[in-house]
C-alpha cells in the first residue's frame, strides 16, 4: 500500500473514532444534563403536591379525629386536576402502602413505594408502553395519618432528543468525514509529493541516468532529505565519473604501455637480426649494438620507473624531519656540471618528509626541467618556508607545456611531444611516480606553463604541527 493511501487511512481512523468517541459524550452530556433537570422539578413538584395536600387536609372540616379515606380521595382528584388545566399522574397510599387513590394511567409497580419511608425521598426513570417517566415517593404527614404520594413526570422528550441527536450527530460524521477524507487525499498528495519525486529520482538512476535529480518543493525534513539525497547523487555522480575516468586512464595506460614496449622492441629485435643473419663492418656492427644497448636501456628505466610507482603505492612510508639545507646541497651535487645553468635558492628549515622520496621528485623535475630546456639554458631551484609548511619550486624557461596538456602530464606514458622526450630517453613516467609520492605526503604538483616561455611546477609540504616544527625549528637554528 502507498504511504499516501496508509497516511488517508489512519487519518480517517482517527478521524472516525475521535468523532465517534466526541459525539457519544457530547449527546449523553447533554442528555443526562436535561434527565438530572427532569428529575429535579419532578421531586420539586412532589414536594409541591405534598405540601398542597397537607394544607388541603388541615382545612377539612373537623368531623373526625383522622383524615377519611374518602376525604383522601377528594383531596387526590382536586390535586391531579389542578396546575393550570394540565393533569397530573399520581398515586396515594395509606400507612400499609394499600392504594388508596390512583390516576388513570398510573401503571407502575409497588418497587419504589416499598423503597420509600419518612426521611427518604425516592426516585426512578421508567420506561412504559407509553413513554418514559420519572417516578417520585414521598410521605405526607397529617392528621396523625402516615400517607405515600407518588407521582409520575413525562420524559419522553428527553429520551427523543437524545435519539435525535444521536441521528444528527452519524448524519454530520458521515459528512464530516467524507469531507476529511477528500481534504486529507490531496494534503497527503501534497505531504508524499517529495517522497514520489524521490522515487522517480531513484528509478531513473538506477536505470543509468546519474545526472537526473529530485525536484525540492519544501524546506521541511522531507525537504532537506531531497536535499541530501540530491548531494549524494552528486557525490554518486563524481565517483561514478572519476571511476570511468580511471578505466580509461588505465585502457590508455595498457595502450601506451604497449606502444612503449613495441618501438624499443622493433628496434633491438630489428638489429638483433641484422647482427645474427648478416656479416656487418666493425662501425655497422657498433652502431647496432650500441642502438640495442640503447633501447635497452630506455626499456630498464622504464620497468624501473613502473616498478617506483607500483612500489611507492604499497609500500609504508617513514616520515621524519630533515633540514631543506641538505636536500638543496644534495641537489647540487647531483647536477654539478651539464649543459644547463641552474641558480639554487632556499629558506633554511626543517622538512617533514621521507627523505629518499622527496629527492626522487626533486630530481625527476629538474631532469623533465633539463629535458624541456635548451642547451645552456637556465634552470631555478627554490625552497620557501611557509606558515603551513616548506614550499619546492623548480622552474625552467623552455618549450613550456600547453594549458590542455597540463592536466594530463601526471598520467603514466602521457608525453606532450613524444619524439622530443624518446630522444632524451623518456617514457612520460616521472611526473606521474611524482604524483604518487606527493600523494603519501599530502601535497599535490602546482604546474604553471605557457609555451615557448617554460615551466614553473611546485609543491607544499605540510608542515608536522606546528608545536613540532617549532620545536625543530629552535633546535636547527641552535
Amino acid at each position: 500500500m502507498k504511504f499516501s493511501l496508509k497516511l488517508l487511512l489512519w487519518t480517517i481512523i482517527v478521524m472516525a473514532v475521535a468523532l465517534g468517541f466526541s459525539g457519544y459524550f457530547f449527546v449523553n452530556y447533554v442528555f443526562e444534563t436535561s434527565l438530572a433537570r427532569e428529575v429535579e422539578q419532578a421531586l420539586d413538584e412532589n414536594s409541591i403536591l405534598s405540601f398542597a395536600f397537607e394544607t388541603a387536609a388541615l382545612n377539612v372540616p373537623a368531623k373526625y379525629n383522622i383524615l377519611q379515606d374518602n376525604t383522601i380521595e377528594e383531596i387526590a382528584s382536586n390535586l391531579e386536576t389542578g396546575g393550570h388545566g394540565t393533569s397530573r399522574l399520581l398515586r396515594i397510599s395509606d400507612e400499609n402502602r394499600k392504594i388508596l387513590y390512583a390516576s388513570d394511567g398510573f401503571e407502575a409497580d409497588g418497587a419504589l413505594l416499598e423503597q420509600t419511608d419518612k426521611s427518604t425521598k425516592t426516585y426512578r426513570v421508567i420506561k412504559m408502553s407509553e413513554g418514559y417517566y420519572v417516578q417520585t415517593g414521598a410521605t405526607v404527614d397529617t392528621l396523625d395519618r402516615i400517607l405515600y404520594l407518588e407521582t409520575m413526570r413525562d420524559i419522553s422528550d428527553v429520551f427523543r432528543e437524545r435519539e435525535l441527536g444521536f441521528s444528527v450527530y452519524r448524519r454530520v460524521t458521515i459528512a464530516m468525514l467524507i469531507a476529511g477524507t477528500l481534504i486529507m487525499h490531496f494534503i497527503s498528495s501534497w505531504l508524499t509529493k517529495p517522497i514520489r519525486l524521490l522515487t522517480k529520482a531513484t528509478k531513473r538512476m538506477a536505470a543509468g541516468d546519474y545526472s537526473y535529480r529530485a525536484r525540492q518543493v519544501s524546506d521541511d525534513e522531507l525537504g532537506l532529505l531531497t536535499k541530501d539525497f540530491n548531494d549524494m547523487a552528486n557525490t554518486l555522480e563524481e565517483n561514478i565519473g572519476k571511476l570511468e575516468e580511471g578505466i580509461q586512464d588505465r585502457e590508455n595506460f595498457v595502450a601506451a604501455f604497449a606502444h612503449e614496449l613495441k618501438t624499443p622492441l622493433t628496434a633491438i629485435i630489428g638489429y638483433a637480426d641484422m647482427l645474427r643473419s648478416h656479416k656487418l663492418d666493425e662501425e655497422k656492427s657498433f652502431m647496432s649494438a650500441n642502438y640495442i644497448y640503447t633501447e635497452g636501456k630506455r626499456l630498464e628505466a622504464m620497468a624501473l620507473r613502473l616498478l617506483d610507482i607500483i612500489v611507492t603505492k604499497r609500500e609504508e612510508t617513514e616520515f621524519q624531519n630533515v633540514s631543506a639545507e641538505s636536500i638543496f646541497r644534495y641537489l647540487e651535487d647531483m647536477f654539478v656540471g651539464g649543459g644547463q645553468r641552474f641558480r639554487y635558492r632556499y629558506d633554511s628549515g626543517m622538512v617533514w618528509a621521507e627523505i629518499n622520496l622527496i629527492k626522487t621528485v626533486l630530481i625527476n623535475l629538474i631532469d623533465n626541467a633539463c629535458k624541456a630546456s635548451e642547451a645552456g639554458g637556465m634552470i631555478e631551484v627554490e625552497g620557501h618556508r611557509l606558515e603551513t609548511g616548506y614550499r619546492f619550486v623548480v622552474k625552467d624557461y623552455g618549450v613550456g607545456i600547453p594549458r590542455e596538456e597540463q592536466r594530463n602530464v601526471v598520467k603514466a606514458f602521457y608525453m606532450v611531444d613524444k619524439s622530443r622526450a624518446r630522444s632524451k630517453n623518456g617514457a612520460g613516467l616521472g611526473l606521474a611516480l611524482c604524483k604518487e609520492i606527493l600523494q603519501l605526503h599530502g601535497s599535490v604538483l602546482e604546474i604553471e606553463s605557457e609555451p615557448g616561455k617554460g615551466t614553473c611546477i611546485g609543491f607544499t609540504l605540510p608542515n608536522q604541527g606546528k608545536e613540532e616544527a617549532d620545536e625543530e625549528n629552535r633546535k636547527y637554528r641552535e
